[in-house]
């Protein structure tokens, strides 16, 4: 009797340890399987590649040989991308890729949007401008500098206009990108680095640097929120009033964004360091915005801050718009930097904080060192 009982529990005992042996087996199975399903392992993974870029002003009487030389000195730095100002001449620019894309560079073509200096065919209509709230308009009475003429993006004309403009660009074969640059008002508040340069106080919103209260504008806000903007006791707290303009910014986007997708070409931007901030200082909220990629002119000596300020505004961005799927490029400016390793810093603050890529303003600036450096900075990302 007692041998019968030790039998069943050997029996039992074996039947366990053949149970947990063939579970074993299936599970190591399972896992060989799931490795062929996916044979690249995290650290093999292919990397996302980080881009550099610059923007760079062209001037129509350089040649093409001179242009191909420049365009190669940025490609051996491991510069990727240039992104051009040919004035919206898209001859100019046809001229322009060809060489750049023999060299291994992507083109953007850089534009400046709402702010038109020197806009021939803009200057034959004064009421296409944007007005402060003093009532000057920047047809004849400019903020802070002369080139500073501004128009209005509500006023249908002036708006199609600029659109016009994009869609010249965007037929040009060959390039990444229409390239939006002051799309935007005129700064109700400059950096505040750039305050002593104009002998300003900027501690709240001035009237002289307050836009556009031009006659289209105050119209239509009427229709929508029954009130008259000229006539708001303080303008800086009504909301209704400053939604309005950023629309109207976001409108002149979206539009842009459905043409230049015509052509098959992207929609980029040159912006304010973070949404937040643009909102508040130039009536731009690029997080709610219709476009691919933007390019967060984060120049910490405008706003006299410190290196790490770059990798915080970055971050600020990338969050901001994580969930639309916008790509952030860290735009600096390269005079405050007191060493090519404190721009080192800056490229990988950028990319730590989760840009796809640093932009440099602008090509001229971009010295030996720093030429250096960059191609340093990109092998070390590899």
């Amino acid at each position: 009797m007692v041998k019968l009982f030790q039998t069943r529990i050997t029996m039992r005992l074996f039947k366990l340890l053949l149970f947990a042996l063939v579970l074993n087996i299936t599970s190591c199975v399972s896992k060989q399987e799931n490795k062929k399903e996916n044979p690249i392992s995290e650290e093999k993974k292919e990397k996302v590649p980080f881009d550099f870029g610059v923007w760079i002003t062209a001037d129509i009487q350089r040649g093409n040989d001179e242009y191909a030389q420049e365009f190669e000195k940025y490609k051996n730095a491991g510069i990727d991308e240039v992104l051009i100002n040919t004035g919206t001449d898209p001859e100019l620019l046809k001229k322009l890729v060809p060489i750049a894309a023999e060299k291994g560079l992507k083109v953007h073509a850089w534009i400046m949007a709402m702010n038109r200096p020197g806009d021939s065919i803009a200057l034959t209509h004064p009421e296409w401008y944007a007005v402060s709230k003093e009532g000057k308009s920047c047809f004849d009475t400019r903020p802070y500098v002369d080139y500073y003429q501004w128009l209005c993006p509500t006023r249908k004309e002036s708006r199609n206009h600029v659109l016009g403009l994009v869609e010249e660009l965007a037929k040009v074969d060959g390039i990444e990108s229409v390239h939006l640059d002051y799309i935007r008002f005129s700064d109700i508040f400059l950096p505040i680095g750039l305050l002593p340069k104009y002998n300003l106080v900027q501690d709240e919103e001035l009237p002289e640097f307050d836009f556009c209260y031009c006659d289209v504008c105050v119209s239509e806000f009427e229709k929508l929120h029954h009130k008259n903007p000229r006539k708001i006791k303080n303008t800086s707290i009504d909301m209704e009033w400053k939604n309005f303009r950023l629309n109207a910014i976001r409108k002149v986007v979206n539009e842009a964004y459905e043409i230049v997708h015509k052509y098959n070409k992207n929609l980029t931007a040159a912006v304010f360091p973070y949404p937040e901030m643009a909102d508040h200082m130039v009536r731009q909220r690029w997080d709610k915005w219709t476009i691919d990629e933007v390019y967060p002119m984060i120049y910490h000596g405008f706003y006299n801050e410190e290196i790490d300020w770059i990798g915080y505004a970055t971050k600020q961005g990338v969050e901001d718009v994580k969930e639309k799927g916008i790509g952030i490029n860290t735009g600096v400016y390269l005079p405050p930097f007191k060493s090519s390793e404190e721009l080192k810093q800056a490229i990988l603050l950028a990319k730590e904080n989760g840009a796809k890529g640093v932009t440099f303003f602008d090509g001229p600036a971009l010295t030996k060192d720093y030429l250096e450096i960059i191609k340093e900075t990109k092998a070390s990302l590899k």
